[in-house]
Protein backbone atom coordinates (compact mmCIF):
# COMPACT_ATOMS: atom_id res chain seq x y z
CA UNK A 1 0.00 0.00 0.00
CA UNK A 2 1.15 3.53 -0.99
CA UNK A 3 0.84 5.86 1.91
CA UNK A 4 -0.03 8.42 0.48
CA UNK A 5 -3.27 7.17 -0.95
CA UNK A 6 -4.69 7.85 2.31
CA UNK A 7 -2.49 11.37 3.60
CA UNK A 8 -5.50 13.81 3.36
CA UNK A 9 -3.14 16.54 3.12
CA UNK A 10 -1.87 15.44 -0.29
CA UNK A 11 -4.45 17.50 -2.93
CA UNK A 12 -5.35 16.96 -6.77
CA UNK A 13 -1.77 16.23 -9.04
CA UNK A 14 -0.92 18.73 -10.52
CA UNK A 15 1.77 17.63 -12.68
CA UNK A 16 1.66 13.86 -13.35
CA UNK A 17 5.02 11.73 -13.25
CA UNK A 18 4.75 10.86 -16.67
CA UNK A 19 4.39 14.48 -17.98
CA UNK A 20 7.43 15.33 -15.64
CA UNK A 21 9.78 12.52 -17.14
CA UNK A 22 8.91 13.82 -20.82
CA UNK A 23 9.76 17.25 -19.94
CA UNK A 24 13.00 16.05 -18.45
CA UNK A 25 13.65 14.79 -21.59
CA UNK A 26 13.10 17.09 -23.47
CA UNK A 27 15.08 19.22 -21.54
CA UNK A 28 18.16 16.85 -21.10
CA UNK A 29 17.76 16.81 -25.23
CA UNK A 30 18.20 20.87 -25.29
CA UNK A 31 20.86 21.43 -23.05
CA UNK A 32 23.09 18.05 -24.72
CA UNK A 33 22.72 20.04 -27.84
CA UNK A 34 23.66 23.62 -26.49
CA UNK A 35 26.44 22.63 -24.23
CA UNK A 36 27.75 19.81 -26.33
CA UNK A 37 31.69 19.94 -26.55
CA UNK A 38 31.32 22.61 -23.55
CA UNK A 39 32.27 22.27 -20.21
CA UNK A 40 29.18 22.08 -18.52
CA UNK A 41 28.70 22.38 -14.46
CA UNK A 42 25.03 21.28 -13.47
CA UNK A 43 24.48 23.46 -9.69
CA UNK A 44 21.38 21.99 -7.82
CA UNK A 45 20.01 24.06 -4.99
CA UNK A 46 19.38 21.57 -2.28
CA UNK A 47 16.79 19.98 -0.87
CA UNK A 48 14.41 20.60 -3.42
CA UNK A 49 16.14 20.06 -6.81
CA UNK A 50 18.43 17.45 -6.29
CA UNK A 51 15.98 14.81 -7.84
CA UNK A 52 15.00 17.13 -10.63
CA UNK A 53 19.19 17.46 -11.10
CA UNK A 54 19.38 13.59 -11.15
CA UNK A 55 16.94 12.94 -13.68
CA UNK A 56 18.38 16.08 -15.93
CA UNK A 57 22.26 14.93 -15.76
CA UNK A 58 20.80 10.92 -16.80
CA UNK A 59 19.00 12.24 -19.69
CA UNK A 60 22.29 14.29 -21.00
CA UNK A 61 24.52 13.00 -23.56
CA UNK A 62 27.24 15.23 -22.87
CA UNK A 63 29.89 15.25 -20.15
CA UNK A 64 29.13 17.64 -17.50
CA UNK A 65 30.13 17.93 -13.98
CA UNK A 66 27.93 18.49 -10.55
CA UNK A 67 27.90 21.03 -7.90
CA UNK A 68 25.61 21.74 -5.00
CA UNK A 69 24.71 24.88 -3.03
CA UNK A 70 22.04 25.08 -0.21
CA UNK A 71 20.29 28.12 0.25
CA UNK A 72 17.46 29.07 2.62
CA UNK A 73 14.75 31.04 2.66
CA UNK A 74 11.54 29.14 4.03
CA UNK A 75 11.55 29.02 7.82
CA UNK A 76 8.94 26.98 9.76
CA UNK A 77 6.08 27.73 7.24
CA UNK A 78 4.95 27.51 3.64
CA UNK A 79 5.93 31.13 2.82
CA UNK A 80 9.15 32.73 2.24
CA UNK A 81 10.58 34.70 4.56
CA UNK A 82 12.97 37.23 2.13
CA UNK A 83 15.91 35.99 3.84
CA UNK A 84 18.50 34.48 1.61
CA UNK A 85 21.27 32.50 3.78
CA UNK A 86 24.00 30.66 1.64
CA UNK A 87 24.33 27.48 3.74
CA UNK A 88 26.54 25.91 1.47
CA UNK A 89 28.77 26.94 -1.26
CA UNK A 90 29.61 25.37 -4.29
CA UNK A 91 33.48 23.58 -4.00
CA UNK A 92 35.08 24.79 -7.61
CA UNK A 93 36.01 28.01 -9.27
CA UNK A 94 33.59 28.05 -12.44
CA UNK A 95 35.15 30.63 -14.51
CA UNK A 96 36.25 28.15 -16.85
CA UNK A 97 32.42 26.34 -17.22
CA UNK A 98 29.17 26.79 -18.54
CA UNK A 99 27.12 26.61 -15.37
CA UNK A 100 23.38 25.95 -15.64
CA UNK A 101 21.97 26.21 -12.24
CA UNK A 102 19.09 23.55 -11.57
CA UNK A 103 16.49 24.82 -9.30
CA UNK A 104 13.17 23.32 -8.07
CA UNK A 105 10.59 26.39 -8.42
CA UNK A 106 10.45 29.89 -8.55
CA UNK A 107 8.74 31.45 -6.45
CA UNK A 108 9.12 34.85 -5.37
CA UNK A 109 12.19 34.97 -7.39
CA UNK A 110 14.40 36.73 -3.95
CA UNK A 111 16.44 33.54 -3.54
CA UNK A 112 16.96 32.34 -6.78
CA UNK A 113 17.91 36.32 -7.96
CA UNK A 114 20.51 36.38 -5.26
CA UNK A 115 22.66 33.23 -5.58
CA UNK A 116 22.20 33.98 -9.81
CA UNK A 117 24.06 37.50 -8.38
CA UNK A 118 26.40 35.67 -6.76
CA UNK A 119 27.50 32.67 -9.21
CA UNK A 120 27.68 35.95 -11.90
CA UNK A 121 30.06 37.35 -10.08
CA UNK A 122 32.11 34.50 -10.05
CA UNK A 123 32.20 34.90 -13.81
CA UNK A 124 31.07 31.47 -15.74
CA UNK A 125 31.42 31.12 -19.30
CA UNK A 126 27.53 31.58 -19.50
CA UNK A 127 25.00 30.97 -16.63
CA UNK A 128 21.42 29.85 -17.10
CA UNK A 129 18.29 28.84 -15.19
CA UNK A 130 15.97 25.53 -16.02
CA UNK A 131 13.53 25.41 -13.14
CA UNK A 132 11.03 22.29 -12.83
CA UNK A 133 7.96 25.32 -11.35
CA UNK A 134 7.43 28.66 -12.10
CA UNK A 135 4.84 30.97 -10.01
CA UNK A 136 5.16 34.51 -11.83
CA UNK A 137 1.94 35.11 -9.96
CA UNK A 138 4.04 35.08 -6.70
CA UNK A 139 6.69 37.13 -8.47
CA UNK A 140 8.34 39.95 -6.17
CA UNK A 141 11.83 40.69 -7.73
CA UNK A 142 11.94 40.75 -11.64
CA UNK A 143 13.65 37.19 -12.45
CA UNK A 144 12.56 34.90 -14.88
CA UNK A 145 14.32 31.38 -15.41
CA UNK A 146 15.67 30.78 -19.09
CA UNK A 147 14.11 27.97 -19.33
CA UNK A 148 10.73 26.76 -17.17
CA UNK A 149 9.37 23.27 -17.58
CA UNK A 150 6.33 24.02 -15.69
CA UNK A 151 3.89 27.29 -14.91
CA UNK A 152 1.51 27.10 -12.17
CA UNK A 153 -0.68 28.98 -10.41
CA UNK A 154 -0.35 30.16 -6.99
CA UNK A 155 -0.86 26.76 -4.92
CA UNK A 156 1.50 25.12 -2.55
CA UNK A 157 2.83 22.28 -3.78
CA UNK A 158 5.17 19.07 -2.93
CA UNK A 159 6.54 15.97 -4.65
CA UNK A 160 9.48 15.17 -7.13
CA UNK A 161 11.77 16.61 -4.65
CA UNK A 162 9.44 19.53 -3.13
CA UNK A 163 8.62 19.10 0.67
CA UNK A 164 6.55 20.67 3.50
CA UNK A 165 8.68 19.86 6.52
CA UNK A 166 10.87 17.57 4.88
CA UNK A 167 8.25 15.26 3.70
CA UNK A 168 6.59 14.35 0.74
CA UNK A 169 9.73 14.69 -1.66
CA UNK A 170 9.62 11.24 -2.85
CA UNK A 171 6.04 11.92 -4.09
CA UNK A 172 7.21 11.08 -8.15
CA UNK A 173 4.57 13.75 -9.48
CA UNK A 174 3.81 17.54 -8.12
CA UNK A 175 0.54 17.47 -5.85
CA UNK A 176 -0.95 20.00 -4.03
CA UNK A 177 -0.20 20.43 -0.34
CA UNK A 178 -3.89 20.80 1.97
CA UNK A 179 -3.18 22.71 4.43
CA UNK A 180 -4.80 22.11 7.68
Amino acid sequence: MNFFENDSRIGKTIISEADIKQKVRETGKFLSEKYNGKPLLLISILKGAFIFLADICRELTVPCEIGFMRVKSYYEGTSSSGDVKILMDIDRNIENYHVVVIEDIIDTGRTLHDVVEILKSRKPLSLEVVTLLDKPERRLVDFGADRSLFTIPDLFVVGYGLDCGENYRNLPYIAEYIQK
